[in-house]
């Protein structure tokens, strides 16, 4: 998978800024739940994913609500479709249920890693 040089510049930027339910999960994910190591802002492409998960091939995308609006659905669609075609499963979560019950989406993630 080659990484834009773009795609790594708009990577770092991005955490720099990130919004507080990404900034929480990492905080999770960054303990390495069942000993898998995640990415934050990962360059894919074309694209950022706002986590990764190398082992498992998964990425974790936190939804706000500005991705039901525009264009924004057409454009998250074609991304995943991008990144099934690189072998990558994506997982949208939406921002609220970060904020709302961080350790449920921790449990949920991990269970994504094992199928």
């Amino acid at each position: 998978m080659r990484n834009a040089d773009n795609s790594v510049k708009r990577a770092r930027k991005l955490r720099r800024e990130m919004s507080l339910p990404e900034v929480l999960l990492w905080q999770a994910l960054r303990k390495r739940p069942s000993n898998l190591k995640f990415r934050r802002q990962h360059p894919a492409g074309p694209y950022v994913l706002d986590f990764f998960c190398g082992d498992a091939s998964l990425a974790i995308e936190i939804d706000g609500t500005s991705h039901d609006f525009g264009d924004r659905p057409a454009r998250d669609a074609e991304k995943d479709a991008w990144l099934k075609s690189q072998g990558i499963r994506t997982l949208r979560i939406p921002a609220t249920e970060i904020l709302k019950n961080l350790d449920g989406a921790v449990t949920m993630i991990v269970a994504q890693t094992e199928g």
